[in-house]
């Protein structure tokens, strides 16, 4: 074991034990003593524009990023490089180690291993290799969705493009509902800086693997612009299909249908140009039907899409599914961005519930807006009454409310929170420590449902006129409504029952 002192090219100190490297795909990566960071050499020596790729990374990229408002939100959803090493003619890069907790406990069979989405994504490796304590639930899920989400859409909103998202370059812990993306040295830059990689097989868009086989550059030298290389687009793709795997635990694309008897083939055609959504709802040939003894032993029930289909968690999310495996699965101008996908889960997860069993694998599920609500993967009914909120708004002054398409769940212990009352104001990078906090919370008591006004000056009551006074509270009952606040952005509330 050799200690290795050397200064990177800011002329910070850098230290690093050059015993036994974690090789991946494109680098040796070492652990500085302390395991705070390590510093990953690039097997191949850079060329011009690598070399400039991670100088722009190192400063003027993150720069941009880490230091504007809301910059500290991303030091946990980004493994980002800091600094530039040279030694013994390699180039390297110094990066912060991963969090523990994307980390397996040593109590289990993957003991001490990354927290590569794989286990998780994958039906068979979810329930047969994930111990229990790190299964996550459905809340932690849609957690781990929305982060990933946000990073993706500040990669883009930088002009930035990862080009190889994939559950290896995901960490994810769903115990924490925590997310991570690393890998970020391969990033694109339209124009100034091609991708290194295509991709990783289940997540490369259909376009660039239909076009896997042609040349890169035309007989006169000029670029074939007949091949599809990642870019922004991809990476939407790429999302969308680890967003449907996060929350099903199985893949949109691979399903039964045989396109040709060699598997090269097969694979090329199946990923790319005859690419078709397993849930398709006209299109059903690529939809399971059948499945092996193996598949019911170890995969059920996330294989079937009559059991869990892609419609069970609402509107706003069916929606972006269709978009993202029907309308631009052959068409990227039309895939959703990481914005709709951030604002659709924001508030699909307002729909959460609490499965009433408390051995069911997820623990929660989402309102399907029936009359009788219960839990797809346990079949547990929920019972008793279910207040749903609608949020109203005004746009221009002088206009009536109308609906925000945007409603709130409530279950004992829910929380109110200042997005909830204002319109203008939504849950990213850029909230405040004030409007964190949350302004009242809902309790079930005596058989009856209450609204406890924590810090609203303005709530009141619009059916009886009178105000909520702070640390007052307001029964749930059918057609109640709500001024959560008098401010022209502020929401009125409308208050519908269910009985379960």
């Amino acid at each position: 074991m050799t200690l290795v002192k050397i200064k990177a090219k800011d002329g910070s100190p850098v230290e690093f034990i050059q015993k036994d490297p974690k090789q991946g795909g494109m680098k040796d990566v070492y652990f500085a003593p302390d395991r705070s960071y390590v510093v990953a050499f690039f097997r191949k020596k850079l060329d011009v524009t690598g070399l400039e790729r991670m100088e722009k990374l190192v400063g003027q990229y993150r720069k941009g990023i880490f230091e504007q408002t809301g910059g500290d939100y991303w030091k946990n959803l980004y493994c980002w490089p800091e600094k530039i090493v040279e030694h013994n003619g390699l180039t390297g890069i110094v990066v912060p180690t991963y969090q523990s907790h994307f980390f397996f406990g040593q109590s289990t069979s993957l003991a001490g291993g990354e927290k590569e989405g794989k286990w998780f994504a994958s039906p068979k490796n979810f329930n047969r290799f994930v111990p229990a304590e790190e299964k996550g639930d459905l809340f932690k899920y849609f957690q781990i969705c929305l982060k990933l989400a946000r990073a993706v859409r500040r990669l883009h909103a930088a002009g930035l493009a990862h080009s190889d998202l994939s559950y290896k370059n995901c960490l994810v812990d769903p115990a924490g509902g925590n997310a991570c993306i690393i890998d970020i040295d391969g990033l694109v830059v339209p124009g100034l800086f091609p991708p290194d990689v295509v991709g990783t097989p289940d997540f490369i868009a259909p376009e660039v693997v239909a076009t896997l086989r042609l040349p890169m550059k035309n007989p006169d030298g000029t670029l074939n612009t007949n091949r599809k290389l990642p870019c922004r687009a991809t990476d939407q793709h790429a999302l969308s299909v680890l967003i449907y795997m996060y929350l099903f635990h199985r893949h949109p694309l691979r399903g039964p249908k045989v396109h040709h008897e060699d598997a090269e083939t097969q694979e090329l055609l199946e990923m790319g140009e005859k690419a078709l959504f397993i849930e398709h709802p006209t299109d059903t040939t690529n939809f399971p039907k059948k499945f092996s003894e193996r598949d019911t032993r170890d995969c059920m029930p996330w294989l079937d899409p009559v059991k869990l289909p892609y419609k069970m968690y609402g509107p706003l999310l069916k929606k972006l599914f269709e978009q993202a495996f029907i309308d631009g699965l052959h068409d990227p101008s039309r895939r959703p961005t990481a914005d709709e996908w951030e604002d659709a889960l924001v508030r699909t997860a307002d729909m959460i519930q609490p499965c009433p069993n408390k051995s069911c694998v997820k623990k929660w599920f989402i309102f399907d807006n029936t009359a009788k609500p219960k839990c797809p993967y346990c079949g547990t009914a929920y019972t008793g009454v279910l207040p749903v909120l609608d949020f109203y708004s005004v746009r221009r002054q002088g206009e009536s409310y109308r609906p925000d398409n945007h409603r709130l769940m409530v279950f004992n212990g829910q929380s109110l929170s200042q997005w909830h009352v204002d319109r203008t104001i939504f849950p990213n990078e850029k909230l405040t420590p004030e409007q964190r906090k949350r302004v009242g919370y809902f309790q079930f008591h005596n058989g009856k449902w209450f609204l406890v006004n924590e810090t609203l000056p303005g709530m009141k009551n619009i059916t009886t006129d009178k105000p909520i006074p702070i640390k007052g509270n307001v029964e749930l009952t059918e057609g109640l409504q709500l001024l959560l606040s008098p401010e022209a952005t502020g929401r009125v509330v409308n208050v519908k029952i269910v009985n379960g």
